[in-house]
């Protein structure tokens, strides 16, 4: 008789899965059947990629499960075969839950290529002495509406069904079956993703039986010490003066992409003219080790959770493939903060371990406005958190218009223990180097050294007159005071010191007001750069709401504030920090325009000075018109697709 083992616990607070510690999977007595021995069923338990049903190394832990061992299946949800319709009779639009109800998942085949590399192998141990009238059969005990299950036979899979009956001769000689998932873990408190398999094989009045426990791959976002293997844009269409900007940023930005090594051709988004491609996606994975060692990856683009937003229909409609599937939530709540939803918001430490927790791929930020009590959508941080490996950290943004962590935080590569530093924006920095500039008598000298266009001034101010604003100087105080607190915050959860922190210069802004009335009821922000001398004022003020939303079909990213006195800002300079991380040594910053003293941009050279001492080196894209005017910067309005064949239960070092 074989003994059943309880799961393993893990004390609260581990970044091992709670479902690891959800109960104990008891099998009946193994009896004899005819003589056979006892049933026995095998899975990837050690994840090498094969399933060992000759020797010991799947047996230990076949029955429980943690990040460092246990079966693991994914959860099919591409298109292998792009039969997934994105339209309806008449060529008419498909609902957003029509769009999401269809996948591989979604049917009773094995879709895609002939090994059926979307499926998880466990496989029944030989009984060559068994019995002719023994027979087996099969059943997905646990998680079985989330979970189905494939037995090969004559080479071809075949559905398993609550009739299907295995042959004695079929169990003398061992049967290979195969397990898919129809679905992510979105709430763990619902199904923490677990699939118990249990096959059964009688003869006579005996039977015997064996199961195994595997746990669908968790969905993981990506972190910056995983490779850019692709970047992705929108490509805004029609001939209006935003149009042909922003394609000429899509061009320069296919240039820095190749310079940077990255063969691959971008990703452009055309249909919807949502310029904020950080904002409506959020590029994640799901992995398992597939035959060979090698890990299987398949991409997974999360939707953000803002259903009015329809630039996330094109990931279905357009990026949805072979091995690249799509998650959307609904949250049937109204959210607090439109903003706060769009996954500018949602980034990721690298892999670290800290304080007795350990995050073997990564962790995620996301900005939440502590003044006002408003976070980002609950139904997605309750799928985030439901992973069991990325447990969201929140972060306040209340000081931010837009409310994003990309404003202010960034993770860059580093040939360190930790392997990875941190960049962040540093406000006093900024203040410094106006200040100096006055105190070397520049301070007659242009604020921006950018050109200027017939519908939008270039801004006039000078160094004084910025420095003698009304709120300028006090709200780069403030924001400096606030990213210090988020830093606290940071050093406290991962352990990361100053000496890991890379500052780089910055300057922010507050906004006069905003204005409702965008496409699709996205707020449009009034753009007036406060405490600037003569002020900056763009298009929307000097030619009117209608035209700047003619050119500008997805509005800001900024969704209206609560009525709470937070003064809120954005940057004021282009964000060195809210750019693209292209390489381990290449990285793309807004062009910062600048004041140009002596023939150089002194935000430029304190911007690569910083980068430097981090052994990166920056090169620089335009985004004034195209982004900076609308509240965001280059990484605002790009997204990365990256490497994601490193085992995410590798655990990091302390």
């Amino acid at each position: 008789m074989r003994t059943r083992r309880p799961s393993r616990l893990y004390p609260a607070g581990s970044v091992v899965l709670a479902l690891a510690a959800a109960g104990t999977v008891l099998a009946g007595p193994a009896v004899a059947a005819d003589a056979g021995g006892p049933a026995d069923l095998r899975a990837d338990v050690n994840r090498d990629g094969r399933v060992d049903v000759t020797g010991g190394s799947d047996k230990a832990g076949e029955d429980s499960w943690s990040v460092e061992r246990g079966a693991v299946y994914l959860p099919n949800i591409d298109d292998d075969a792009k039969r997934c319709p994105v339209t309806g009779p008449g060529g008419k639009p498909l609902s957003d839950a029509k769009l999401a109800a269809c996948n591989d998942g979604s049917d009773t085949k094995v879709n895609g290529s002939a090994d059926a590399a979307d499926l998880a192998r466990v496989r029944s141990v030989p009984m060559p002495d068994l019995g002719k009238d023994a027979k087996g059969s099969l059943k997905v005990t646990t998680g079985g509406k989330h979970a189905r299950l494939f037995v090969k036979r004559s080479g071809k899979w075949v559905l398993v069904t609550s009739k299907t009956r295995l042959s004695a001769a079929e169990l003398r000689a061992g049967v290979e079956f195969g397990v898919e998932g129809t679905d992510v873990v979105r709430d763990s408190a619902k199904w923490d993703g677990r699939a118990v398999v249990r096959l059964t094989v009688t003869s006579g009045q005996n039977s015997t039986s064996d199961a195994v426990t595997l746990r669908v791959a968790p969905l993981l976002t990506h972190h910056h010490l995983q490779d850019t293997q692709q970047v992705m844009v929108t490509e805004v269409q029609g001939e209006g003066s935003y149009g042909r900007l922003q394609r000429k940023f899509v061009t320069e930005l296919a240039k820095e992409v190749k310079n940077a090594g990255i063969g691959k051709p971008l990703v452009t988004f055309k249909k919807y003219a949502d310029p904020w491609a950080q904002d409506f996606v959020e590029p994640a994975y799901v992995s398992m080790t597939g035959p060979g060692g090698r890990r299987h990856v398949m991409r997974v683009m999360l939707r953000s959770a803002q259903p009015d937003r329809d630039a996330g229909r094109e990931l279905f409609e357009k990026v949805r493939g072979r091995d690249i599937g799509v998650v959307q939530v609904n949250d049937p709540a109204e959210p607090d903060d439109w903003s706060l939803n769009s996954m500018g918001n949602l980034e990721t430490i690298p892999p670290y371990a800290h304080g007795g927790r350990s995050f073997p791929a990564g962790r995620i930020i996301m900005g939440e406005r502590k003044d006002s009590g408003a976070r980002p959508s609950k139904v997605m941080r309750t799928m985030l958190r439901s992973q069991g490996l990325q447990d969201p950290l929140l972060l306040d943004t209340s000081w931010l218009g837009v409310g994003h962590v990309d404003e202010f935080v960034q993770f860059l590569p580093a040939d360190t223990p930790r392997g990875w530093r941190m960049g962040v924006a540093d406000p006093q920095a900024g203040l410094r180097l106006l200040r100096d500039a006055k105190r070397d008598g520049h301070g007659r000298t242009k604020m921006f050294s950018v050109p200027g266009r017939s519908d939008s001034p270039a801004p006039r101010e000078t160094i004084d007159q910025a420095l003698a604003s009304k709120h300028l100087v006090a709200d780069n105080e403030m924001a400096a005071r606030r990213i210090a607190a988020n830093l606290e915050i940071l050093k406290r959860e991962t352990g990361i010191t100053d000496g890991e922190i890379v500052r780089v210069p910055a300057l922010y802004t507050r906004e006069s007001e905003v204005m409702t009335g965008g496409g699709d009821g996205i707020p449009v922000p009034r753009l007036t750069r406060m405490g600037a001398g003569s002020g900056l004022v763009d298009s929307l003020e000097n030619h009117g709401q209608q035209k700047w939303l003619a050119e500008h079909p997805a509005g800001s990213r900024a969704a209206a504030p609560s009525a709470a006195a937070t003064v809120m800002t954005s940057a004021y300079v282009p964000g060195a920090v809210n750019g693209v991380l292209l390489g381990r040594d290449r990285y793309l910053a807004p062009r910062q325009w600048g004041p140009v003293i002596g023939g150089k941009d002194i935000f430029t050279e304190a911007v690569n000075a910083a980068y430097r001492q981090a052994g990166l080196k920056v090169s620089y894209i335009d985004d004034w018109y195209t982004y900076h005017l609308g509240m965001g910067e280059v990484h605002c309005g790009t997204n990365t697709l990256r490497d994601a064949s490193a085992a995410w239960w590798r655990q990091p070092v302390g």
